[in-house]
């Protein structure tokens, strides 16, 4: 009998365990829709794919958005101050990307997939943090200004190509680089933005509005081929380089832990009040000081709504014009996307979502939508974000303290 009993236990245990890796699913085939349960991609209809959040007690993997829609295709010839964009926060600081100095790295992550899969997805904004190293512009992730080869991700070059390219590819696409700046070679930006190719998209900073006015519009923008709006921390690089100088042209809250405290949107101490009116361009930063990648899905699902609000409200109800996040893709339904289109859907047309706009009709005048249907892209065919949580948050953010903690010791270290 014990024999017998035996493959039955094992059998018993085995579709246990398959039940729980593998949900059953009532639709497959691109059939499910937002919310709807899922084993794989494949299952979820064009512009969702399939995720969990077990930081929010979402531990069923369902079918959850991927894309953004972009505003200025449905509510068409406005000037680019009256959008909403959705910004990466360090785009460039992504998960698991190798290690083009050898060395391991020793920093802090911000984002899971490509910065070529960020624009695909409807991300028109990027953080990217630049400075001198081996000769070269690049992109690191570090501190007191000085990059090293623990914190050091590539060459600035590389990432400007995936823009110059995708901006090459969709000719109606505006996209703006936000750099926090440590480089002090002479000239060195300009440099790096001619070699990428990216000077015929420049958005010249002589022709920036100032003191609140608005934009030119999109259309405008797009006619001139002014599709490129790039941004610096250092005030010198405006007069030295055409540079735009970050605060001479927005509003900005404050990053980090300040940024995200309910009840709450102080500006950042280098930005002018929010609702001071000097700049038509408002940023809101909405991430914690150390990112989690497995409790960003909690953060873009609980909250951030209610921040935008405030921030309007601080703001003198201005909407943002840029949302800036980590781990843009996590959430447990529609997350920063679904934000996003509601911020757009008020200010565009009065409307409860984007989708709903009509061109050219009266405020409040919506149309009957459902979930937005876009089609997810990705450079390996798949993002399965449920796969990739093998820790649990507790345990990512002790492993991410102590790395963070490793860094400042060997950076205050005595020489």
């Amino acid at each position: 009998m014990p024999g017998r009993l035996l493959p039955r236990l094992l059998l018993s245990l085995a579709i246990a365990a398959a039940t729980v890796i593998l949900p059953s699913t009532s639709c497959s085939n691109h059939e499910c829709q937002m919310l709807d349960p899922c084993s794989s991609n494949g299952d979820c209809a064009a512009g969702l794919f399939c995720g969990n959040c077990p930081a929010d007690g979402a531990n069923q993997p369902r079918c959850i958005r991927g894309q953004a829609v972009q505003p200025a295709s449905i509510v068409k010839g406005l000037p680019f101050n009256k959008y909403t964009w959705l910004v990466t926060h360090n785009a460039f600081s992504i998960l698991n990307e190798p290690s083009f100095t050898g060395t391991p790295r020793l920093t802090i992550y911000n984002q899971e997939d490509s910065v070529t899969n960020q624009l695909r997805n409807g991300v028109r904004g990027l953080m990217l943090d630049m400075y001198d190293f081996r000769g070269d512009v690049w992109l690191c992730h570090s501190l007191k200004g000085q990059c090293y080869n623990f914190t050091a991700f590539g060459p600035a070059i590389n990432t400007l190509k995936e823009v110059e390219a995708f901006l090459s590819a969709n000719p109606s696409e505006i996209v703006t680089i936000i750099i926090e700046d440590y480089v002090r070679a002479a000239k060195g930006l300009t440099k790096l933005f001619t070699d990428a190719g990216l000077l015929k998209f420049w958005y010249p900073v002589s022709e920036m509005p100032t003191n609140g006015r608005d934009w030119p519009s999109v259309t405008e923008m797009v006619a001139k081929n002014h599709r490129l709006l790039v941004f610096t921390s250092d005030a010198s690089k405006e007069a030295e380089e055409g540079i735009a100088f970050q605060w001479r042209h927005l509003l900005e809250n404050e990053p980090g832990d300040p940024g995200i405290v309910q009840g709450s949107c102080p500006n950042r101490k280098e930005s002018q009040p929010l609702n001071s009116r000097t700049a038509s361009l408002v940023l809101l930063n909405y991430f914690p000081t150390m990112p989690v990648e497995s409790d960003a899905c909690r953060e873009h699902s609980r909250g951030l709504a209610e921040m935008v609000a405030i921030c309007y409200g601080a703001a003198g109800n201005l909407m943002p014009n840029f949302l800036a996040v980590n781990y843009y893709l996590r959430s447990d339904g529609g997350g920063v996307f679904d934000v996003v289109d509601r911020i757009n859907g008020q200010a565009l047309c009065g409307c409860s979502t984007v989708a709903a706009c009509q061109d050219g009709s009266p405020a409040g005048v919506c149309k009957n939508v459902g979930t937005p249907g876009n089609t997810l892209q990705s450079s390996n065919g798949s993002f399965i974000v449920y796969v990739k949580k093998s820790e649990s948050t507790a345990a990512r953010f002790f492993r991410v303290n102590l790395l963070f903690c490793l860094l400042l010791v060997l950076l205050l270290a005595p020489s």
